[in-house]
């Protein structure tokens, strides 16, 4: 919907997730064959002397690898995770037993940080890594976290063939890969991911899901949500937007505001009520509220399918909706008015009229948010009969990055002031 670009940004929103309780991801990580290797390997270190690198002499090593029943090229990620994790302590005069894990889910957090920042790694240090970054393949640690985001995404479990033609796509795509090597990849592919799907399983992350399918296990869950959380998505767990779905439509649109709830609670709320009865609500608040208000309501309206059409072209009939609704509804392929070009610049003036009422000063990037179109709908802003051009065209005469459209605003604001 037009206008709706309020809680557009490039936070991804995951759907909410039910944890399990940490006695019982505590139990799991304890079991994670990683974690027991790594403290299996703390135990055999001991107090011993190491190399220039702080990892074990060359020696050692191999013959850890041989007491334990090591996997020779998973030695290097064992040690990093057994150093970071506290397990053991390296001094200038070598390695001795560390002081050990006090909160068993930080020190899970960072065995996944540890294992995910192996997919930066490009040595071949020999025996100490025997491959290259994570899983061998660059290709897979590449794509990694999107593959990660991917399954948190599907919780029932996501087909290996299909993660394999997504990786394809992918990189194809992002990457730019040529024909060449997508030739190579789709013979050798399948086998690399099978292998790093199995170094996943090693480390806690994935289980199996039925034939030739795979999902995240509950602490790869909790792991994967800690880290999109730390980059700053909207991941939220289903305790903490229960609540906001009990809430009304004003509510929730001044909570959404206010950064208090998230897309992913908005989505929840829908669910929970009917379709028809759910658009009502929030044109009520759009039709009587400010330009922010107006705009956090149509964001959510967007997600609502054809059921809420009937209540939607009730808005018709609504001054401060109507636009909104004609346009919800073409994009439906229902019949609905045209929209003029004063209609646009009316739209325009509202979608920029929100960032007067979030509280906080708009910066020049935020007045962008209507691309190359502004220029052409600046001249006739003011004529748009909005509550808010005045206002809005001296905020972009004032803030606007563009030279051109600041002029432009500013020679518009002075016509309307003189109206």
């Amino acid at each position: 919907m037009p206008g709706s670009a309020i809680l557009d940004s490039d936070v991804l929103t995951f759907p909410p997730v039910e944890l399990a309780l940490d006695d019982e991801l505590a139990a799991q990580v304890r079991a994670v064959p990683l974690v027991r290797d790594a403290a299996r390997l703390a135990a055999w270190t001991g107090t011993r002397p190491v190399a220039g690198d702080h990892t074990l002499l060359p020696g050692d090593a191999a013959q850890v690898v041989h007491d334990l029943g090591l996997k020779a090229d998973r030695l290097r990620l064992l040690w990093i995770v057994a150093v970071n994790g506290r397990l053991i302590e390296i001094t200038p005069e070598g390695a001795r037993p560390g002081p050990g894990v006090r909160d068993t889910m930080e020190f899970w957090d960072g065995v996944v940080m540890d294992v995910l920042d192996r997919t930066d790694e490009r040595q071949t240090d020999g025996q100490q890594t025997g491959g290259q970054g994570l899983t061998g393949s660059a290709v897979v640690d590449e794509h990694l976290t999107e593959i990660l985001a991917t399954m948190y995404s599907v919780r029932e479990g996501m087909a290996i063939p299909l993660l394999t033609t997504g990786i394809l796509q992918a990189h194809e795509v992002g990457c730019e890969a040529g024909l060449k090597e997508l030739r190579r990849l789709r013979v050798a592919l399948p086998a690399e991911l099978a292998a790093a799907m199995e170094l996943l399983a090693y480390c806690g992350l994935i289980e199996p899901a039925g034939a030739d399918s795979v999902r995240l296990t509950p602490i790869g869950v909790w792991a994967v949500r800690r880290d999109l959380l730390r980059e700053g998505h909207d991941a939220p767990s289903l305790s903490e937007i229960e609540g906001l779905a009990l809430l009304t439509a004003g509510e929730l649109i001044d909570a959404l505001i206010a950064g208090k709830a998230s897309a992913s609670a908005a989505s929840l709320w829908l669910e929970r009520r009917a379709p028809e009865e759910a658009a009502r609500d929030l044109i009520k608040i759009a039709a009587t509220g400010n330009a922010a208000q107006r705009g956090t309501a149509g964001t959510i309206l967007e997600e609502l399918g054809p059921e809420a059409a009937p209540a939607v072209r009730e808005a018709l009939d609504e001054p401060l909706m109507w636009r909104y609704a004609a346009a919800w509804l073409g994009v439906r392929d229902f019949d609905a008015p045209a929209l003029g070009e004063t209609d646009g610049a009316w739209v325009a003036v509202d979608t920029l009229a929100a960032l007067l009422y979030l509280g906080a000063p708009a910066k020049g990037g935020d007045l962008d948010v209507l691309g190359d179109d502004l220029l052409s709908l600046v001249p006739i802003m003011g004529a748009a009969d909005h509550p808010d051009a005045l206002a809005v065209l001296e905020l972009l005469g004032k803030n606007h990055p563009d030279v051109v459209v600041a002029k432009a605003a500013r020679k518009a604001a002075m016509k309307t002031r003189s109206r």
